[in-house]
Formats: C-alpha cells, structure tokens, sequence
C-alpha cells in the first residue's frame, strides 16, 4: 500500500545524518521555522508529537497519553468486524507483540474506528481471542470525532465511515512506529509480511537509540 495524499502532503520526512549514530531513525513529522538572529535567517526543526489523548481500554480502564511515557509504541486503526485487512494486519502485529512481550519499554495500541459496535466488551472478547493478556497490547474506545481527529491530524491515517465499503468503513492499515518522546519514526502496511519485519528492525534499532 502507498502512501496517501494525505500522508504526502502533511508528513515531512527529515532525515537526521549523524556520523555517530548511523543507525538513528528519521522522522516523519516536522516543521522548518525560520527566524532572523542579529540580521540572519535561522532555521529551526520543530518535531510534531502526539496529542493528548483519553480512551477506554478492553478493561474498561481510562487509559491516556502518560501511560506511554518512557516506552515506544505501534499504533493502528481497526474495528472488530472488519472483513478486509483488519484480520492480516492484526495477524501480523501478534508477532510484534510476541517478540516484545513482557518488554517494559515497548507498547502497542490498537484503535477502533467503530465506537458504536465496538465497545470495551466487545473488544476484551476481541483480543481474548488474539491471546492477548494484559495490557501491553491496549485495544482503545473512545468517541468517534475523538477517534478520526487522533488518526488524522497525528497519526496521519485516513479514516472514515462509508456504507458502500465491506463493513461499513474505510481505513488505512498502516502501523505507525511512535517513539518516547510521541514523535512519529515510521509507519508500515500492516498487511505486507516484508513491511512488518521492517517494523520490528526499526523498532530494535529505536531501543538502541536510547542505550547510547
């Protein structure tokens, strides 16, 4: 899957080279600012971060932004009843979780774009059934409005309700590589077996930027 116009037009890849840290991951939001000092254009990089944020897990448990502080994370949007790609791509993020099981530095948080249909519930049910225990794999509830605006403006993933489409919806299957500091380092097609063993590669290498 490639890139929408969506994510074209808002993401901004900047790449930082380092002769020290070859390994550093770029980041896919940024903003040049420039300003003038002493009769000069400066330039300054602002990296955009994830906003706050308030939902409901699959316990029922107000879950919020600071309870990923100080791990990086994978973040994706689905619903339950998807006929389409929800199926592969959470297939393929099990694996992730399986490797980095029991990892404290190391979350993944899973959306839902139904918020009627897809209660709390239904999505404990949901992630039983992935074997999922605990709450490293969060499966998160919140209002739609809520929901598409997070996806959107931050995650830069499309989202939206369509009657014509398999299930009701529309959304991209990208996973999205967030770091410690809510900073967006890559996103992924969950449904393309390569794009996932990319993923766990990016991730190991963003835990080793933070051991340097």
């Amino acid at each position: 899957m490639r890139f929408s116009g969506l994510f074209i037009a808002i993401a901004f890849l900047f790449l930082i080279s380092c002769k020290d840290k070859p390994q550093r991951l770029p980041f896919l939001q940024a903003e040049i600012n420039e300003k003038l000092v002493e009769g000069k254009t400066v330039q300054d990089t602002i990296f955009k971060t994830i906003a706050p944020f308030k939902f409901l897990n699959q316990d029922s448990v107000e879950v919020t932004n600071k309870d990923f502080d100080g791990k990086i994370y994978v973040a994706d949007f689905f619903f339950t009843s998807c006929p389409t790609i929800c199926p592969t791509m959470h297939r393929n993020l099990l694996k992730v979780y399986k490797k980095y099981e029991n990892n404290p530095e190391v979350k993944l948080a899973s959306h839902t774009i139904d918020a009627k249909y897809d209660v709390p519930s239904r999505m404990k049910a949901y992630a039983s059934k992935l074997g999922i225990k605990g709450t490293q794999w969060e499966f998160l509830w919140g209002s739609r409005d809520e929901v598409y605006a997070l996806a959107e403006r931050n995650y830069l993933v499309s989202v939206k309700e369509d009657k014509e489409s398999p299930g009701g919806f529309i959304h991209q299957g990208y996973l999205v590589l967030v770091d410690k500091e809510k900073r967006i380092r890559g996103a992924y097609d969950g449904t393309v077996e390569e794009d996932v063993k990319k993923l766990m590669a990016d991730m190991d290498t963003l835990l080793q930027e933070y051991k340097k």
